[in-house]
């Protein structure tokens, strides 16, 4: 007997054969997939198709590429995005444990951003980090996380590649310290020159000719500006260059610096220091060396900290009022974040004020 073998596939009930499954319908591109592509935060995204300021031009061009090349359009959830704020601004900070522990600078200048913030129901978002590679992940979070509306920078150094990566995030940001020609960021910023100048013309009216300088941490952009400034000013006065000796802005850099100044065949007459912790400092090794400040050397500081006119002998330094700076920051980088054009505020001048540091070099 002949048995019929079915054909292969087909149903063994004799039931007919399922209709094949329709096409999958391709999902609709959404705000993450553009926020992908352009390599922004979805928040950045919602700031360009809702024509909202604070990001910056190359950033909106990939979002507005991106978008195009998905061909998505923002629905009404997402233009609700455009209406959250984080009402936040931050501040990450790359520094030493021991320096940032000592440096009085950041407790006066984060009180001045406080109060400008306050004011505007705005928060501030600190962050400390050891690494720069800390240091980028910190900002790509914010950014992110739409945690933070804008970012201050702080401690700029030479080459610097915080401004390119703010703006590549397209977010706010507001350098704090010298204005860099070259950057896509703003400054705001004392006139340190100015100051160092005064100082500077303060010993050279006393007569002083060798005039030695302890500088900053090398590779800041606030310490390299402060060293040009006293090489600048001592050649306008006619006086030779003075020998020049890196400290690091802490205390130890400090000592350590001023015992390298001295120990030279002709120390100087008198030292200005980039900051006053290592002025202070410098104070101390100089007399436990049996030296007498005036007497002997002439010291003066930088910053005007509280501290400063309340060391024996007073410091004479250059002031700056670092919590207006803090303040005047606060309000100008909410302001970038709402869409307004960066305008340098007028801040404080910078004084050079004499106390008992300082005196006529000794004949």
């Amino acid at each position: 007997m002949t048995h019929q073998h079915p054909e292969p596939g087909a149903a063994q009930t004799g039931a007919e054969p399922a209709a094949p499954a329709p096409p999958r319908r391709r999902s609709r591109p959404t705000i993450g997939d553009v926020a992908a592509l352009a390599r922004v935060s979805k928040a950045t995204v919602s700031f360009v198709v809702n024509g909202r300021a604070g990001v910056s031009t190359h950033a909106r061009q990939r979002v507005l590429e991106a978008a195009a090349e998905l061909g998505w359009q923002p629905s009404a959830g997402a233009r609700a995005l455009s209406t959250r704020r984080a009402q936040a601004l931050g501040l990450v900070i790359r520094r030493p444990p021991e320096l940032l522990s000592t440096d009085p600078f950041f407790p006066q200048f984060v009180a001045g951003v406080e109060s400008g913030l306050s004011p505007l129901d705005y928060a501030l978002v600190l962050q400390v980090v050891e690494t720069e590679e800390a240091e980028h992940n910190a900002y790509e979070r914010l950014s992110h996380d739409g945690r933070a509306d804008g970012v201050f920078l702080t401690d700029l150094q030479l080459g610097d590649r915080r401004p390119a990566l703010t703006d590549r995030l397209g977010l706010a940001a507001l350098i704090i310290g010298p204005d860099r020609p070259d950057s896509p960021v703003p400054a705001i910023g004392v006139d340190d020159a100015e100051g160092v100048r005064r100082a500077v013309g303060h010993l050279h009216a006393l007569g002083h000719r060798r005039i030695g300088h302890v500088s900053g941490a090398e590779g800041y952009v606030h310490a390299e500006a402060r060293r040009r400034a006293w090489a600048t000013a001592l050649a306008d006065a006619g006086v030779p260059e003075g020998p020049l000796e890196a400290g690091d802005f802490t205390g130890a850099g400090g000592a350590r610096a001023t015992h390298a100044l001295l120990d030279l065949p002709e120390p100087p007459t008198a030292i200005l220091y980039a900051n006053d912790l290592m002025a202070i400092a410098g104070i101390a090794a100089a007399t436990g060396r049996g030296l007498s400040v005036p007497g002997d050397l002439s010291v003066v500081g930088f910053d005007d900290i509280p501290l400063a006119e309340y060391i024996a002998p007073p410091l004479s330094t250059v002031r700056q009022d670092v919590i207006a700076w803090g303040r005047a920051a606060a309000r100008q980088l909410v302001s970038l974040t709402q869409g307004h054009p960066f305008q340098a505020p007028a801040l404080p001048p910078v004084e050079f004020v004499a106390r008992a540091s300082t005196a006529p070099p000794a004949r």
